[in-house]
């Protein structure tokens, strides 16, 4: 999996709904077998071709939270950018990646809480032309000091 381009930070008060960031990768079995070692989650659909291929998916596919950290790496390193706070998110996973599968993650702008300093996001998925993944983040960005 590829880095997002080089982190940007915005101001809070910068921050406008309709505003996105994006980025894509393609998703490689080595890939899987470092989430796999990270999270524990070793199950075969994810780990071994064989077994994979008796399940309904008939190929290895990707831990969903490995697609769905891209949109940490856009929260983190594009928008807002570096000192931002992941408050939550929801996932829906609507369809598999499979291993060497392209996807491009966005993030959108839907909500601004100036009170709160939060910022709620569109979260979605593609690949293949079609959604793999959807949700809605709440991210907290913390007020840039000096």
């Amino acid at each position: 999996m590829q880095s997002p381009k080089q982190s940007h930070r915005y101001h809070f008060e910068d921050l406008k709904e309709g505003m996105e960031a994006s980025t894509e990768t393609i998703i490689t079995q080595e890939d899987t077998r470092t989430f796999a070692k990270l999270s524990g989650d070793t199950n075969p659909v994810h780990t071994d071709p064989d077994e994979a291929a008796k399940s309904q998916f008939k190929a290895p596919i990707a831990h969903g939270l490995l697609t769905a950290s891209l949109f940490s790496a856009l929260f983190g390193k594009e928008l807002p950018g570096p000192g931002s706070i992941y408050v939550s998110q929801s996932l829906v996973f609507k369809r598999p990646v499979y291993l060497g599968d392209s996807v491009t993650a966005t993030i959108k702008i839907v909500r601004i809480d100036t009170e709160r300093r939060r910022v709620f996001f569109q979260t979605v998925c593609k690949t293949r032309g079609r959604i793999a993944i959807s949700g809605e983040a709440e991210i907290y960005v913390p007020a840039l000091s000096g």
